[in-house]
């Protein structure tokens, strides 16, 4: 008898993935409810096999059930949330069927409220990447997410503060063409990625002679 897939997906996700990997059909499968592998994986935080079925196996991430809800509705952790709108792209606006979005939907059932505050919040809510492509969400930047790993707090810095000098053009470009590869996703493709934008916060942005001083608080 062929194992349950909905099982796996609840109790042991390697063995899903292994399943997935020799039928990868599989991976898009839905029950007579809509309920699919991502709303599992989401639903038990099992965030390995989430962000295999998007990336890997190219599942879309806004999949729907019957009810027009996506995995976002089902997260029981602010991780899980939070792995599904900042690295995968899901559109936190989604309403379902009965014109609900997640937050309002989890708010009012007042079971998780960690995560309807954290989809309330700045990087949940409506300024959330907005259902981009599968694991490139928007900054606001042009620019590629920042890989796992690594963490980038953003804000807004007066043009005095860096002598009107800007992003250096060739870092852009670079990271553009990286950002254009078919490898982008691969681990090899990251770790590039990664050495790049350990770069730019090492200082290779706006160059060495920039002047640097303490911020006043």
């Amino acid at each position: 008898m062929a194992p349950n897939p909905y099982l796996l997906a609840a109790d042991n996700p390697e063995a899903l993935l292994s399943l997935l990997r020799q039928d990868p059909s599989l991976a898009s499968v839905q029950d007579e409810h809509g309920y699919s592998l991502v709303h599992a994986a989401a639903s038990y935080n099992h965030l390995d096999l989430l962000r295999a079925l998007i990336r890997e196996f190219k599942v879309p991430v806004d999949i729907k059930d019957e009810d027009g809800e996506t995995a976002l509705f089902v997260v029981e952790t602010v991780e899980a949330a939070r792995v599904l709108v900042e690295e995968l792209g899901l559109d936190a606006t989604i309403q379902n069927d009965e014109g609900q979005t997640a937050a309002e939907k989890i708010e009012a059932e007042a079971d998780w409220p960690a995560v309807a505050e954290y989809l309330r919040g700045p990087d949940g809510g409506s300024s959330a990447n907005n259902g981009t492509p599968n694991g490139t969400a928007s900054n606001g930047t042009g620019l590629p997410p920042v890989p796992e790993g690594l963490q980038v707090t953003m804000g807004t810095i007066d043009e005095a503060e860096v002598n009107g000098q800007q992003p250096d053009p060739e870092f852009r470009r670079r990271i553009e063409e990286l950002a254009a590869r078919e490898d982008f996703q691969t681990p090899e493709g990251q770790a590039e990625l990664r050495k790049l934008v350990e770069e730019a916060i090492g200082g290779g942005v706006f160059g060495e002679d920039r002047n640097v001083r303490p911020r006043q608080e």
